[in-house]
């Protein structure tokens, strides 16, 4: 396994600083049982009243969810340790747990469901939209494209092995369209949107700004769909969290260009403006661009932090679903913070190199990742190629500004 070798190598073993308790999104004490306010609420509260009588040996702890586990590891440096015993368990759950209520996120462009699993963990539910062959039309605006459920995979797997790990986990799932959306939920908006096509297909669309109509239906074969289920952060009654605009926000216009596009000396302005003053915050963004690049990823017009860690944490690379769009062109104008800046932290940088060499070849641990999925083949093999392609770019652009 390339994977196991590439989790052994000295550059995945660097140790993260020491957490202490105010470093931890939730302390919790491990001998407490939690259990679920009884005003039916999902969120989870230290109980007094619950049972005191635990199995033998075992700490309150052991007991949770292993949702509840991975929003109780999170801290100020990673969203989940590199050697998370945990992270199969919760992709397994993610891909089979019984699902008890399925109802329509709000806002957003694209249609998107929140699933309820009997343990109270829920997931972030991507519907199918494109297969895995179909390129994004080059005549296509990056705002107008489809959110597609495998870019999703593929980035949750590709941020792991570039040790970024800042993307919840993300599992593949074959969903019952009758039995685990239509007859059980309870979003009436939604309910009304399922119908029979002209096929024999069960259809539904939803409602959001883009795509949900009756031309946009996604519909099942006869009634089973694609999707990817994406663990869910810790509500944010519980885990506020700060939503930051990027400073190489594109314009989202058709013709108009944004500031970074025209002044080839706006990184210096960037590096001036807090919170890009101090700290890494620069280098994670520069991070985020990297992955972004690797996998076509256009849309980054925002990022999030954990409010309770201030300036000092990693930012979370949600939302990816634009990613992994087209494998024969390649937008070199991602890589903008990364040229006008000439920053890269330096374990990044090592880690690229390691990823550019034979035995560490970024593609193949990725298809091996990929491979374990239960939608594999998740990524068409075209798309694995031009990681490496990618790559390599990348390390030119360095290699420009170390000479520069």
């Amino acid at each position: 396994s390339k994977l196991v070798a590439l989790f052994e190598h000295p550059l995945y073993n660097i140790p993260i600083p020491e957490v202490t308790e105010k470093d931890k999104l939730f302390v919790v004490n491990p001998m407490e049982k939690f259990s679920l306010r009884s005003s039916g609420s999902d969120e989870w509260v230290s109980s007094s009243k619950a049972e005191t009588l635990l199995p033998t040996g075992k700490t309150a702890y052991d007991t949770y969810p292993t949702w509840l586990k991975f929003h109780v590891g999170i801290n100020r440096y990673e969203l989940y340790p590199r050697r998370d015993p945990l992270l199969p368990t919760l992709l397994k759950d993610l891909a089979t747990q019984r699902i008890i209520s399925s109802v329509q996120k709000s806002g957003g462009t694209q249609l998107k469901l929140i699933m309820t699993f009997p343990n109270y963990g829920q997931a972030l539910f991507k519907p199918m939209k494109q297969t895995r062959d179909q390129e994004t039309p080059i005549d296509f605006f990056y705002f107008s494209d489809f959110e597609r459920h495998n870019a999703e995979i593929a980035a949750f797997h590709l941020d792991r092995i570039l040790d970024f790990r800042r993307i919840p986990p993300v599992s593949g799932r074959l969903v019952n369209i009758t039995k685990e959306i239509r007859d059980i939920t309870t979003d009436k908006k939604l309910a009304k949107t399922f119908f029979l096509s002209p096929a024999g297909n069960i259809c539904f669309y939803g409602e959001c700004s883009y795509y949900c109509s009756t031309e946009h239906a996604l519909c099942g074969k006869p009634d089973r769909l694609e999707g990817s289920m994406a663990a869910l952060l810790p509500d944010k009654t519980l885990a506020k969290r700060r939503s930051w605009r990027s400073p190489w926000r594109r314009s989202y216009h058709k013709s108009k260009k944004a500031e970074w596009e025209l002044n080839p000396n706006y990184c210096a302005r960037v590096r001036e403006t807090p919170p890009y003053d101090r700290g890494h915050r620069l280098l994670d963004l520069i991070d985020m661009t990297i992955l972004d690049f690797l996998m076509g990823n256009m849309d980054r017009h925002h990022y999030e932090t954990f409010e309770k860690f201030g300036n000092d944490t990693f930012l979370l690379h949600l939302d990816n679903g634009r990613g992994f769009g087209t494998h024969s062109r390649d937008e070199l104008s991602i890589l903008a913070p990364l040229q006008q800046c000439c920053s890269i932290k330096k374990s990044t940088y090592l880690r690229l190199q390691l990823l550019a060499t034979q035995p560490y070849r970024l593609s193949d641990l990725l298809r091996e990742a990929l491979a374990a999925d239960p939608l594999a083949p998740v990524l068409a093999e075209p798309h694995l190629q031009a990681l490496d392609r990618r790559l390599g770019k990348v390390l030119v652009e360095v290699g420009h500004c170390l000479a520069r």
